[in-house]
């Protein structure tokens, strides 16, 4: 898949295109739903699929005290995007120039002229252009869009929100029903106290570089995608009690790790099942005893 940061620079030498357009937060089941269908579209009149998305949440300008955190990095957004067969995605910087510009200016002057786009995929919901006044109902007389309801999972809604909730609350595999996929944290590798590698566990540190939404506080089981490839993960989020922690770690034991070192490397963490609270424990040896356990769950979960 292609990717452009921004409009200047693209020279599209295709006549006409289908264009999908969202924030695509975390690339959820709602989201795929958009994207297949102008993926299939584009088949269809032998065309690209463009998709058209932000580099940040739209409230970061537009409300800033009530920006989101995100479900997904950049790069991990623009991997589910090419994994659904679009052949293009261009990213704007969601501005304080964006924000003002007419939604007339933007249908014509980078839908049309740069990506030339013939037909628009969007949500039912959406809206683009200074004061939102862009619609899908306002697009639709405009440009043939196809304008896609919300996908619904046993009556509940797929949105950004719910799955925001579903992670505040540990519920790891609602969340995963949601997006079509175990939610991923995505981060490079720290050094930390290193107290786990004395008690026979030792574990990597993952420092975030983004607003990312975490997990509420406990252990899981999942995986880690490494640089030395995939392998089962006990990840244990929060304070540490039992060591006397002084700030919210997210850490992770890696089952038939070969034991190279990952410091400074980019490592992304996936939770497949919430095995329970963080505890305290009065003594060392009762935390390895829980620790055992808990690696022996996640080798049968994962």
């Amino acid at each position: 898949m292609l990717v452009h940061f921004g409009v200047d620079l693209i020279a599209a030498e295709w006549p006409e295109s289908i264009v999908c357009i969202g924030t695509f937060d975390g690339v959820h089941r709602g989201h795929q739903a958009l994207i297949q269908t102008a993926v299939d579209q584009a088949r269809a009149r032998e065309l690209p699929a463009v998709i058209v998305t932000f580099d940040r949440h739209p409230a970061a300008i537009l409300d800033p005290q009530r920006k989101p955190a995100s479900l997904g990095t950049l790069e991990q957004n623009v991997i589910a995007m090419r994994q659904l067969g679009a052949g293009a995605c261009v990213i704007l910087p969601f501005n304080e120039d964006l924000r003002q510009t007419p939604a007339e200016h933007f249908l014509e002057r980078i839908l049309r002229a740069k990506l030339h786009a013939s037909a628009l995929v969007v949500g039912h919901d959406f809206a683009m252009g200074r004061d939102r006044v862009g619609t899908a109902d306002w697009l639709a007389e405009r440009i043939p869009t196809t304008i896609l309801p919300p996908v619904e999972e046993a009556g509940v809604r797929i949105s950004s929100s719910a799955i925001r909730a579903a992670i505040a609350e540990g519920n790891v595999s609602e969340a995963a029903r949601f997006l079509g996929r175990p939610y991923a944290l995505r981060g490079v590798i720290i050094g930390g106290q290193k107290l786990g590698r004395t008690l026979g566990y030792p574990t990597i540190n993952l420092a975030r570089s983004t607003d990312q939404a975490i997990p509420a506080d406990g252990v899981y089981a999942g995986r880690a995608v490494t640089p030395q490839g995939e392998f089962r993960a006990a990840i244990s989020i929060g304070m540490r009690p039992a060591v006397q922690g002084k700030h919210r770690t997210v850490e992770a034991f890696l089952l038939d790790y070969p034991g190279d070192s990952l410091y400074g490397q980019a490592v992304e963490l996936s939770f497949v099942a919430r095995l329970r609270d963080e505890l305290p424990f009065a003594r060392l040896d009762d935390l390895v005893a829980q620790m055992a356990k808990d690696v022996a769950l996640t080798a049968t979960l994962t």
